[in-house]
């Protein structure tokens, strides 16, 4: 209800307030799903960081004002209507470091205190140096285009251009279509097609991939840091990413579109957020494997690590741990190795030529999602083929089969029936053997017939 923005304190506004307030606790409480109730959205930063340039002279009326609002109203009728949630006036907050420094603190941004918003489209996203050490991100994320199966149902053939009057009318967000090319190109070759259609198709793809992978890499680093403090900083319990669900068809920041169609975030969420996940990274030229749990008691399980080459669906190496014991409720280091030593040991392979895939399993059976690291920016990958992908579909009840066939390595795999309301077990994935099986459940009444004339599938080198 407030977000981003100065309100008035006068006793009409404040009547109301405190009346709608009210009318939503009791609307709203039964949700298991809300787990704390604020104030606001970013006023608390919007005020201490100077947003709207206010006169220092007239910042105690404000800071008074904001009390009011938040503290002396929203907060006594949320904290009545309620007594089984927490309160705070602002995310992002110090919390307790803010109630003592009057509601609002010097700095809302602390890293040490409370929770952090961060959004940063042009710092290249694949470096998690760039990604604060905070107690809780609350808010971060990067945008995309929804699918062109949403975006036909509300514009016509002159706007299926990125450049198009269509496309920066929908853009709420300044600079955000440019922003959006900025970090993809940071590590893949923009698409390269002459047609006007087929080029807005691809881009739209690309932002997709961008989209989950930046938004991949910044969720699985504060996963990670739940165990660490590094100078003070770290011990990281909690990420929510920017945004769940779009409310007109558009880029933005959601992972899902409007409709509910799952954009690739959305898929790259159920694994990034599993429950048990090994995470890979570089620091200081040496390679990285954490295992991360949610889980409630520990577990034994077995980390297995493969290098493929681009150019092959044949594994160049496989490296598989002991039992190792997943500890419930942290992130602890499974596996580490220089970079320069997992490249010589398994033979003609460099950061350009090859790609490191890992995963856990216990008993032989799959444990967590299978993860990924690239070793360098893939519009620099060497030996990435064409990739030439088939689909074989059947029906078991009401789930559809695709049955699919590679004959290359395949990166960012994304099946589209278009406009068939429904969603995959999988997508967007790495593809590195030579099949591999995704079950379709459709959300309405479809046939083989129709999945397959609305099927299409893109591989990373389907845009060059």
């Amino acid at each position: 209800m407030f977000a981003c923005a100065l309100y008035p304190t006068d006793q009409d506004f404040m009547d109301s307030v405190r009346t709608e307030v009210a009318h939503q606790i009791r609307r709203l409480k039964s949700h298991p799903s809300i787990i704390i109730w604020s104030g606001n959205n970013e006023n608390e930063a919007a005020l201490m960081m100077n947003w709207y340039s206010i006169d220092f002279q007239h910042l105690h009326t404000y800071i008074k004002d904001y009390v009011k609002l938040y503290v002396k109203n929203i907060r006594e009728v949320i904290l009545a209507g309620d007594k089984t949630r927490p309160f705070i006036t602002s995310s992002p907050t110090n919390g307790a470091k803010s109630v003592a420094e009057g509601w609002l603190s010097a700095n809302p941004y602390d890293k040490h205190f409370g929770d952090v918003h961060f959004y940063d489209y042009t710092s290249d996203c694949w470096n998690w140096n760039i990604f604060p050490k905070a107690r809780f991100a609350s808010e971060y994320g990067y945008q995309s285009w929804p699918s062109f199966s949403t975006l036909e149902k509300v514009s016509s053939k002159e706007d299926w251009s990125y450049k198009s009057r269509f496309s920066f009318h929908r853009q709420h967000h300044e600079n955000g279509n440019n922003e959006m090319l900025l970090q993809a190109g940071l590590h893949f070759k923009l698409p390269q097609s002459t047609d006007p259609l087929r080029a807005f198709k691809d881009t739209i793809y690309l932002t997709q991939v961008m989209q989950a992978q930046c938004v991949k890499t910044e969720t699985e680093f504060y996963r990670r840091s739940r165990s660490e403090i590094v100078a003070g900083e770290g011990h990281t319990m909690g990420a929510l990413y920017w945004q769940l669900n779009d409310i007109w068809q558009a880029p933005s920041w959601a992972s899902l579109e409007y409709g509910g169609k799952w954009k690739m975030l959305h898929y790259f969420a159920r694994h990034f957020f599993a429950p048990l996940l090994p995470v890979g990274f570089e620091d200081k030229g040496v390679f990285f494997i954490y295992g991360v749990s949610d889980l409630h008691s520990d577990c034994s399980v077995t980390l297995t690590v493969r290098v493929h080459a681009w150019s092959s669906l044949e594994p160049l190496c496989s490296h598989r741990t002991r039992h190792l014991v997943m500890k419930a409720g942290e992130a602890i280091v499974l596996y580490q190795e220089r970079v320069s030593e997992l490249l010589r040991r398994c033979g003609n392979c460099t950061r350009q030529s090859c790609v490191v895939s890992f995963y856990l399993s216990a008993d032989s059976k799959l444990w967590s999602p299978t993860n990924y690291h690239f070793l360098s920016s893939l519009k620099e990958a060497v030996g990435l083929r064409k990739a030439h992908i088939t689909a074989i579909i059947s029906q078991q009840e009401d789930t559809f089969v695709f049955d699919l066939e590679t004959s290359a390595v395949a990166p960012f795999v994304w099946l589209d029936v278009g406009s068939v309301p429904g969603r995959f077990s999988d997508n967007g994935f790495l593809m590195t053997e030579k099949t591999r099986t995704i079950l379709f459940y459709p959300w309405g009444s479809t046939s083989k017939s129709e999945l397959e004339q609305s099927f299409h599938v893109t591989s990373l080198t389907d845009i060059y």
